[in-house]
């Protein structure tokens, strides 16, 4: 009965959702977990949709003539069995080693630290590691491919036209609220730290605000999947059909008959008891697929839509990076802002485009106006980003010069730090009392410490020109002009996002309305298909290794390479 089809599609649809806004928000924990650069988070971020693409074309043009919640069902088992993958690494890998300059020596609380800390060099196994994260990502696109094809037009065949539009805008609502939860879980996650329970979190000298700082990353992956495994349940238990409601073979706009072109009044609504010989249906996949290609209104959605997802897309997946790198944000803070203030407003915006397109009785012509009035409108507004900037972080060697001897060309040593024999490559940071961060306790020409975990206190430290010499653990944190520009720049995301997501129900709505009936299915598949294989797939592996050329300090592996960056240009990277 349809009254069971929506709240079982609307849980897998929030239960696909939030797995993969979770996916989105370890994104920096997974580049500092497997040492990596933004470019190869991009690829494992993409390998998602590259899942998606093996299936799609099948699933969306047999699967209409198969029995569609059993389809499904599977799909969210091959889901949640790739989500728990996905954790795998974390069980099989070692400890997370923090990467730190100071080695203990055993005879007293005196550390080590002006000295050159030889580093071991040791087999790394964490550097496959990242495999598997690939590997779970393309199952989770394997399985999440039916949901949507096969979901949405099994509503679409079962209500009537009125209602359709109602329905699967509440379907989209849903499947923004699972966003929220997941951005919601990888807050929780990234505030424990990743090894909780095998280290004693006494010892540990970074903070979740740290460059270096990984969270639980992998336990929201296992609730996620769990969750996922729930959702596969219902659909075991859905009939093939639901039985046409009054008045829909009958009834097709006259609009919509002049707009299709010789448009058979739903002939072809195939009904679930006509045997689909498989033959039949491969020999008319291409005709269908070109006279699906030779309407220009299709077409040109095709182009809009792929243009506009490369920018959303690349958007979302580094804005909780941006925030934490530009805005000095730790990535709980900035997962926690994504899904409470960020994705709501998107929410609002999709639920509110599909009321108002009821209320005002929009016709095709009417959304397609909305549609990019609301666009041009966003992208406008987004200019005002530029203007939102702030300062970078006062690191000394390589965004100012030590001390107060400008010199015009930043290095790492200076004279203050000669005598120490320090490495260059290795990222440990100390907030000097000057307010100045130095790279290392080393740079910072320290000789001393005291006092354990985040409470060490490095002393006589040579750079330091101020006071005592002190310096304490970790990057010095005041930056106000950062802390007073962030407040506008989350109220403009909110407004740009609602404004944008406007449009997003009227487009779809054109999409659904401009195709003959029975090319539905195949039209939203086509559709997926494209947006993924030209946005999804290329957009997170370019953004990536364009705000990788804006590093200015990356970590080095033991065995030579570099891993994760430590500290962007704020401004190249705006």
């Amino acid at each position: 009965n349809k009254s069971m089809f929506k709240p079982t599609l609307s849980f897998a649809y929030f239960s696909k959702t939030l797995s993969g806004s979770y996916m989105k928000s370890t994104i920096t924990q997974l580049e500092r977990r497997f040492d990596i650069p933004s470019y190869l988070i991009g690829v494992i971020d993409g390998s998602f949709e590259i899942g998606n693409l093996l299936v799609i074309a099948f699933v969306s043009y047999f699967g209409a003539k198969l029995h569609r919640p059993k389809i499904i069902a599977v799909g969210c088992l091959l889901m949640s069995l790739g989500t728990f993958i996905i954790a795998l690494p974390h069980f099989i890998s070692g400890r997370y080693e923090v990467e730190t300059s100071v080695r203990s020596s055993n005879s007293t609380n005196n550390l080590t630290i002006c000295l050159a800390s030889s580093p071991s060099v040791q087999n790394e196994s964490k550097l496959s590691m990242w495999i598997y994260v690939l590997l779970g990502n393309i199952l989770r696109g394997v399985g999440e491919t039916p949901i949507q094809p096969l979901g949405i037009s099994y509503i679409d065949d079962h209500a009537l036209e009125d209602n359709a539009a109602f329905y699967i805008g509440c379907v989209q609502t849903i499947s923004v609220i699972g966003p929220v939860f997941g951005y919601l879980l990888g807050s929780l996650c990234a505030k424990i730290y990743v090894d909780i329970g095998f280290v004693n979190m006494e010892s540990i000298r970074i903070s979740p605000g740290d460059a270096r700082w990984v969270g639980a990353w992998w336990l929201g992956y296992l609730i996620a999947g769990l969750i996922t495994l729930v959702s596969a349940v219902p659909f075991w238990f859905l009939p093939k059909s639901l039985p046409v409601p009054e008045g829909q073979l009958a009834k097709c706009s006259p609009e919509r008959t002049s707009f299709i072109k010789e448009s058979p009044v739903m002939d072809h609504k195939y009904h679930a008891d006509e045997q689909a010989s498989f033959l039949r249906l491969a020999k008319d996949f291409m005709p269908t697929l070109r006279s699906l290609l030779g309407n220009p209104v299709y077409i040109l959605y095709l182009c809009v839509t792929v243009i506009q997802f490369n920018s959303l897309i690349g958007m979302v997946t580094y804005k909780p990076k941006y925030i934490e790198q530009h805005y000095g944000q730790s990535a709980s803070k900035a997962n926690f802002l994504m899904g409470v203030i960020n994705i709501p407003a998107v929410a609002l915006g999709m639920f509110s485009g599909g009321v108002l397109m009821k209320k005002l009785k929009l016709s095709i012509m009417g959304a397609a106006k909305f549609a990019l009035g609301t666009s041009l409108l966003g992208y406008f507004l987004s200019m005002f980003f530029f203007a939102l900037g702030c300062e970078n972080a006062k690191v000394a060697g390589i965004t100012v010069p030590y001390g107060s001897l400008s010199l015009k060309n930043s290095t790492l040593f200076d004279e203050c730090n000669k005598h120490c024999m320090c490495s260059e490559t290795e990222w440990d940071p100390v907030c000097g009392e000057d307010g100045l961060t130095y790279v290392s306790p080393c740079l910072a020409g320290c000789r001393m410490s005291d006092g354990p975990g985040m409470k060490t206190v490095f002393q006589q430290c040579s750079c330091v020109a101020v006071g005592n010499l002190t310096a304490s653990v970790g990057q010095c944190i005041h930056r106000e002009s950062c802390q007073q520009v962030f407040p506008y720049f989350l109220a403009l995301s909110v407004i740009t996002s609602f404004i944008i997501s406007l449009g997003g129900t009227p487009g779809y709505m054109l999409l659904i309305r401009c195709i003959r009936p029975q090319l539905k299915s195949l039209a939203l598949g086509f559709h997926t298909l494209t947006t993924r294989t030209l946005a999804g797939i290329p957009a997170p592996i370019y953004f990536g290794a364009i705000i990788d050329t804006a590093c200015l300090k990356w970590s080095h592996k033991k065995c030579g390479g570099k891993g994760a960056c430590r500290i962007y240009n704020t401004t190249a990277y705006r």
